[in-house]
């Protein structure tokens, strides 16, 4: 996990609340009780101001912030221990401060640091009390000296390292649950942005297509009527075919529009997924957009996979995916396709090419109406392929790195198939 400067921030914040607790605390037993707290304990905790203020400047004109959380954790551990020795020991109460930095290690860090974190808490305090409790170094202030026996001695310090770990293992758990629970929210919020923009760009793709429709099939018939019927130069039929050819390219998008628009009642019948993939690469050899050195392969053509479905919008998905893949590969490469049938109730088709690739990036934003990677593109034939899988209640991922390629899996329930 990658530290972020705004997290730094939090550490010092949350430093700064904790000493400042414990100054006010400090304070209220000086004026309410007659005991005085060790002038050395004050010195210490001013030593957590200082250092944060240094580690604010760091902040500030610093990088390196996983670094930073690092040694502000490590001294933060040998300013506790100054002060669990300062305060007798076991006897004192500020050893529980080591689980704050427990806490942030985890939040922060990882679950390693946490871990790492809660060890070196544990064997600064397990080192220093029993140097104490065998007086290899003096007791700080009079009064302080361990009257227990070694054996419930070295339970209590057992009690702090379990302590210790046990924070380390449920923060960590925690903020694993935190951390799943924050990227599906934001998978959510994306799938929901993307159904917003299907849904508006139906709306005005219906409005649009039905106006350009009729007045482009009037044209583009008249001008093959014109075509067909005229003594017409060489240089006149090429600028009737360029129109007849563009018609035909914009008709296409007008039937991409009204894929994006309301769901019309469609007929649903049993159809064999294999046929329908082998007449769209006919259909695209055809066409002349897979040149000679794209090579197909996969289990394709020896799956018998019948699905319950509409025909049309299976043509329209894979036509979309393959026409995808070819743009990816301009000087070639293979193209693998694979059906497969997963725990008896889903099918999924797996459409792999050795193209250009995407960044991370592009391809979050590959299913948002009007936005292609393509320079001839419109920016529709992944939209509308993610409005089929998920008319028909299936799952799409994309899995991509720039120039190793792009995988797209379809995984669909069979349903009555």
């Amino acid at each position: 996990m990658s530290t972020e400067k705004k997290d730094v921030l939090r550490l010092i914040l949350l430093r700064l609340v904790i000493v400042t607790s414990l100054v006010v605390s400090a304070l209220i037993i000086q004026f309410s009780t007659s005991a005085f707290l060790s002038l050395n304990q004050f010195y210490l905790i001013v030593s957590f101001y200082m250092l944060s203020l240094l580690y604010i400047v760091l902040y500030m004109f610093g990088k390196y912030y996983a670094l930073q959380v690092s040694a502000q954790i490590f001294f933060d551990l040998i300013l506790i221990t100054a002060l669990v020795y300062i305060s007798g020991g076991l006897q004192g109460f500020f050893y529980f401060l080591y689980v704050f930095d427990i806490i942030a290690a985890s939040i922060i860090l990882s679950k390693r640091a946490a871990y790492i974190t809660a060890a070196l808490s544990a064997i600064s305090l397990g080192i220093l009390v029993e140097l104490m409790y065998f007086q290899l170094i003096p007791y700080y202030g009079p009064g302080q000296e361990m009257e227990i026996s070694l054996g419930l001695m070295n339970y209590n310090i057992f009690m702090a390292w379990s302590a210790f770990f046990l924070v380390a293992f449920f923060m960590n758990y925690l903020t694993e649950r935190l951390r799943k629970a924050q990227d599906e929210m934001q998978l959510a919020q994306k799938e929901l942005e993307i159904k917003n923009k299907l849904a508006v760009a139906g709306e005005v793709s219906a409005q649009l297509a039905h106006e350009i429709r009729n007045p482009l099939a009037a044209i583009s018939g008249s001008v093959q009527v014109l075509k067909d019927g005229s003594r017409l130069r060489k240089e006149q039929k090429k600028l009737m075919d360029i129109i007849v050819s563009e018609s035909k390219r914009v008709s296409h998008s007008i039937e991409q529009f009204l894929n994006l628009a309301s769901p019309v009642p469609k007929t649903f019948s049993r159809i064999n997924l294999t046929d329908v993939l082998k007449e769209t690469l006919t259909l695209i050899q055809g066409s002349g957009e897979m040149n000679g050195n794209v090579q197909v392969q996969g289990n394709y053509s020896s799956m018998n996979i019948k699905y319950y479905g509409n025909i049309n919008q299976f043509k329209q998905l894979f036509w979309n995916i393959l026409r995808n893949a070819l743009k990816a590969m301009p000087d070639g490469g293979t193209l693998t396709v694979d059906f497969e049938r997963i725990k008896k109730d889903k099918i999924q088709l797996r459409f792999a090419d050795t193209g250009i690739g995407m960044t991370e990036d592009k391809k979050e934003r590959i299913f948002e109406p009007f936005y292609s990677e393509f320079e001839d593109g419109q920016g529709l034939g992944m939209a509308v392929v993610r409005k089929i899988v998920d008319d028909y209640k299936g799952k799409i991922k994309v899995a991509s790195e720039p120039n190793k390629g792009t995988e797209i899996i379809v995984i669909l329930p069979l349903g009555n198939a």
